[in-house]
């Protein structure tokens, strides 16, 4: 029988090429060895403002992106948080045994603090047990994570050590699987890919618009004009080739621009044809999916149906060490 991990899927919109390179293609590679469980995970898209009658639309959404990209129904389940309520429930018993100290040392709570400075709630604050609980709750053993969240699963080792000390040996401490997948900084070439800075490829992008966000995304400074030879290590439209092209590709464009024997455009042209190969079969799939909802969310019904006797065994184990079980 498959082990489980669990990774969860905020519904906070469109996927780019940095989320599918940088993590969703290498958590999906673990299909084979292990039954994921994807939640889409509404409560935690609570903590900020949002229209309560898009989040439908968005839980969709998600669901089609994640399938488009290669989740396999049959080998992973794909749920939604708020349909599987002992995620909240073991979050609840976590809290009790969390101090709130510890809570406010979390990275990223002064971050989200920054970015929501008139909307600081409870659950802005306490996000990362819930996080903790999705984690615990399916007896991960491994969790695929992004350097930048590590400190996170340190944070629900930390949480369950704290249970196990206080009620008795009840969960593992879940080790990080470190994404090998690339590193993408946005078309800018100086921030990380972000939907908030619109610097994003995204995966449902038309040939027309990605097209047109690479021959306009900036070079290597230097080259002011198309005689003006250039540095490929500063360009990051060539960090960009050395993910998508060939070795020959990456070989004739590092020359090209040393030697200004092409030009920036010329350069952009082969990257462009690679990222739509890429991203068409991808918007496809998507699409076609968007256009059936009902199976999207027969998918998810499913998935909480196959997800909920995992987390109740669980829950079962926990409320027995904790001491409200009855009968």
């Amino acid at each position: 029988m498959r082990k489980h991990f669990f990774s969860g899927i905020q519904p906070s919109g469109r996927l780019h090429i940095g989320n599918y390179l940088g993590a969703i293609k290498q958590w999906i590679s673990l299909q084979d060895s292990y039954e994921p469980v994807f939640g889409i995970v509404d409560y935690h898209a609570m903590t900020v403002r949002y229209d309560p009658l898009e989040m439908p639309g968005r839980v969709l959404d998600a669901a089609a992106s994640y399938v488009a990209a290669g989740l396999d129904p049959e080998k992973s389940i794909l749920m939604v948080q708020s349909h599987v309520p002992e995620h909240v429930e073991l979050a609840w018993i976590l809290n009790c045994v969390t101090p709130m100290g510890r809570l406010s040392r979390v990275p990223t709570f002064k971050e989200k603090v920054r970015q929501n400075p008139d909307n600081v709630n409870m659950g802005l604050f306490g996000y990362p047990i819930l996080m903790a609980a999705d984690i615990l709750l399916y007896r991960s053993e491994i969790v695929p994570v992004g350097e930048d969240q590590v400190p996170h699963l340190e944070f629900t080792r930390e949480v369950a050590r704290r249970f196990n000390s206080v009620f008795g040996e009840t969960f593992r401490e879940p080790v990080e699987v470190l994404s090998k997948g690339a590193r993408i900084r946005g078309l800018d070439g100086i921030n990380k890919m972000s939907k908030s800075l619109e610097n994003c490829l995204y995966l449902d992008d038309s040939d027309e618009v990605i097209s047109k966000k690479i021959s306009t995304a900036p070079t290597d400074p230097a080259r002011k004009r198309r005689t003006d030879p250039g540095d490929p290590d500063v360009c990051n439209i060539y960090s960009y080739h050395r993910i998508f092209s060939t070795p020959e590709e990456l070989e004739h464009c590092a020359h090209g621009c040393a030697t200004a024997e092409i030009g920036c455009l010329d350069c952009k042209r082969i990257l462009i044809r690679h990222v739509q190969e890429m991203v068409a079969p991808i918007r496809d799939r998507r699409a076609d999916l968007l256009a059936r909802p009902d199976d999207l969310i027969e998918i998810l019904r499913l998935g909480a149906e196959r997800a909920r006797p995992i987390a109740q065994a669980t829950m079962a184990e926990v409320k027995a060490k904790v001491g409200v079980a009855v009968g």
